[in-house]
């Protein structure tokens, strides 16, 4: 073989430790990388072919019960990409294929004209969805039991990172300042180990530990996980890579690449360990995971919920019936969302939706490390019980906007406001950066540009100020900023209506947030209708606010999480009912 073509694929990077790869690439007559950057592989190619991204591209794809759906672009390629069906058709000898023209092909025979516009129309092509198929479990599983581990090793389990997979999205500050939904780290990636492992090596969050298996070594910051199996240790890819780029380099973390062998893709064993006496900085968001007693998170099993509906109630003082803030009236919308924490998974895309269309910056790992991350939705992890399998439970904390706001009356330049609707609105162009509200605030959802986070000048900015969203300002130096419960998207909904002389539907307006919620935890609407969704949930005998007991009479309500475990599980036992 003298002439390889990569498309889509990095194996310079990814290839297994043992395999010289970059040697083998670079003794080839020709190599030619396709790819959206140009990472290791595309260094030693002679040829690199951008490719469009997803959003530029006509392409087809299936869902997970088969369904399939013909991708469609948003735009044209801003920097002349190619589609790999292109690709493929200039490598077969077809120079001039235009990949709308092969996508359509690939189902003429399927698809009339007809069937294919009303395909592009419905987002999914109907009737293709697979047949599910019955499958029967062994009828004992009872003699399975996990093989035990030599006293002095332990098994690593390799796993792609929830977000910047393999490393193939290094360059992306959004995604590197992405809290990952159990560590909460950012900028970087750590050994992951249990509580037990920890504690038997004298391991903190933080330490280096070596990994030593068949010649190969590894040095890692070690990072403390409840409910992580014993004498396992979990590395991540995505980290450590040398290739070009603005972001990729800023980050911490290890190349698990480097570790991983031919013969042990995903699992290995044999791995002696070690504890060494230096520290390796992680950056996290959240220090703690407990709740100390407090009734933040509420919880209780299914079973419990049917023996008394109002458990968020038990153990916790009613919130107080005055205040010496002034009351509101709403003539017309009162905008609330509900917040559902048993169909909560922590899956972070809320936060990454809440970003995207809202202008939100990245400020990169020094200053994340100082907790002067930008997000407007943060999701708070807990876990309850012993450490060795906790209960693990997710809250998402947007801003509450409270009807009794704390943050409004400390303002001295009246920059924070009550809208007629309901919001706590943030005035960008009359704040003065004084950070009395965030002080005020108990739910800590204010964010402060300390530093001019973004580049105001178009010629510096580049493509990404095409990225930004139009409809929402972008802030500068010595702006606080916070949840705004998506106004743009109220504000435009709120103009179609007035223009069709009706009121807003119910549903009509949808947040970022609950848009991008894959199991449908975020609720918003009008809670002045009550038939209104929102209404109904927040009639819910298990509807709560978080910190009630400051009166602060948030509108962002929580449906306590209800658990339903299952008890012919072996050591599966019904969970305490809680509040916090």
């Amino acid at each position: 073989i003298d002439t390889v073509v990569a498309l889509g694929a990095n194996p310079v990077h990814t290839a297994p430790a043992g395999l010289d790869a970059k040697k083998t690439f670079g003794s080839l007559k020709l190599l030619v990388h396709f790819g959206l950057y140009r990472d290791e592989t595309a260094l030693l190619a002679q040829w690199h072919v951008p490719a469009a991204h997803d959003l530029e591209s006509w392409s087809d794809l299936r869902a997970f019960d088969g369904s399939a759906s013909i991708v469609q672009p948003l735009i044209l390629p801003l920097f002349g990409g190619r589609t790999v069906h292109e690709i493929l058709a200039a490598l077969a000898g077809t120079f001039d294929a235009d990949a709308l023209m092969l996508v359509r092909r690939n189902w003429a025979q399927s698809l009339d004209d007809t069937a294919w516009r009303k395909a592009l129309r419905d987002g999914v092509v109907a009737g293709t969805a697979a047949v599910p198929v019955a499958v029967q479990p062994p009828a004992d599983l009872a003699g399975l039991r996990p093989r035990a581990a030599p006293a002095k090793e332990v098994e690593i389990r390799f796993t792609a990172d929830p977000f910047l997979r393999d490393g193939r999205y290094a360059n992306s500050a959004m995604l590197q300042e992405l809290p990952r939904p159990l560590t909460k780290v950012v900028w970087g990636n750590a050994a992951l180990v249990s509580p037990g492992t920890a504690a038997r090596l004298k391991l903190e969050n933080g330490r280096t530990v070596n990994l030593d298996r068949n010649g190969l070594s590894l040095d890692a910051p070690a990072w403390i996980v409840p409910g992580h199996p014993d004498d396992t240790v979990t590395l991540s890819f995505g980290f450590g890579r040398k290739a070009p780029g603005a972001v990729a380099p800023l980050a911490a973390g290890y190349d698990a690449f480097l570790f991983r062998t031919a013969d042990a893709p995903w699992f290995a064993d044999g791995v002696a360990r070690s504890p060494r006496d230096e520290t390796q900085p992680v950056v996290t968001t959240q220090h703690h995971h407990a709740m100390e007693g407090r009734p933040i998170v509420r919880h209780a099993s299914l079973a419990e919920f049917a023996r008394n509906p109002d458990f968020v109630r038990d153990g916790v003082p009613p919130a107080p019936a005055e205040s010496i803030y002034p009351d509101w009236t709403y003539h017309e919308e009162a905008w609330a969302m509900s917040i559902d924490l048993s169909a909560c998974v922590g899956c972070m895309a809320c936060v990454a939706a809440c970003q995207a269309e809202n202008n939100i910056a990245t400020v990169g790992p020094d200053e994340v490390a100082r907790g002067h991350e930008m997000h407007w939705l943060r999701i708070d992890r807990y876990y309850a019980g012993e450490p060795e399998a906790p209960d693990t439970y997710f809250q998402p904390v947007p801003c509450m906007h409270c009807e009794k706001a704390p943050c409004e009356v400390v303002c001295p330049v009246n920059a924070t406001v009550h809208t007629h609707d309901g919001l706590n609105a943030q005035v960008y162009n009359r704040c003065i950066g004084t950070r009395y509200c965030s002080q005020n605030c108990p739910y800590k959802v204010r964010r402060f540009n300390f530093l001019d986070y973004r580049e105001f000048d178009k010629g510096e900015a580049g493509p990404e100020q095409a990225a930004r969203n139009p409809d929402v300002s972008v802030r500068s130096r010595g702006v606080m900023e916070k949840c705004t419960y998506c106004v743009q998207r109220i504000s435009e909904k709120r103009i179609h209506a007035q223009i069709e002389n009706r009121p807003i539907r119910d549903g009509e307006v949808v947040t970022a947030c609950q848009q991008a919620c894959p199991t449908r935890a975020i609720i918003f609407g009008d809670r002045n209708l009550t038939d209104s969704e929102v209404s109904r949930e927040k009639a819910a005998p298990q509807s709560y606010g978080l910190l009630e007991d400051l009166n602060t009479r948030p509108r962002t309500t929580y449906l306590g999480r209800i658990s339903n475990p299952n008890p012919h599980l072996a050591g599966a036992s019904e969970p305490e009912p809680g509040n916090g």
